[in-house]
């Protein structure tokens, strides 16, 4: 099983969901992610990738992977915020 780790920006935005429905779905995509079943993955540059969640507002998670053995989530947010969200994915990523 691979490890997922999470960024603070992540964990605030995971936190902050109000659809209880999409946070188990995210959830159940991330265990999925993690038992090397990745489903609808695309990079997006800068050896960032996004995680896509088909459902209400079309969720995304933004992950770098390091390693075979550990992901890191980013941060995540909707089709509605994507290329900003891209841009802070990858931000992220270069800081850590």
């Amino acid at each position: 099983m691979i490890e997922l780790q999470q960024t603070g920006t992540y964990r605030k935005w995971e936190r902050n969901l109000k659809d209880k429905e999409a946070k188990a779905l995210i959830a159940a995509r991330l265990f999925r992610l993690a038992n090397g079943l990745p489903g609808d993955v695309k990079p997006v540059g800068e050896g960032v990738s996004e995680l896509g969640i088909h459902y209400g507002k079309g969720y995304r998670v933004y992950f770098k992977k390091t390693g075979n053995t550990i992901i890191l989530l980013l941060c995540g947010g909707n089709k509605d915020t994507q290329q900003r969200d891209i841009k802070k994915a990858k931000q992220l990523a270069q800081e850590v």
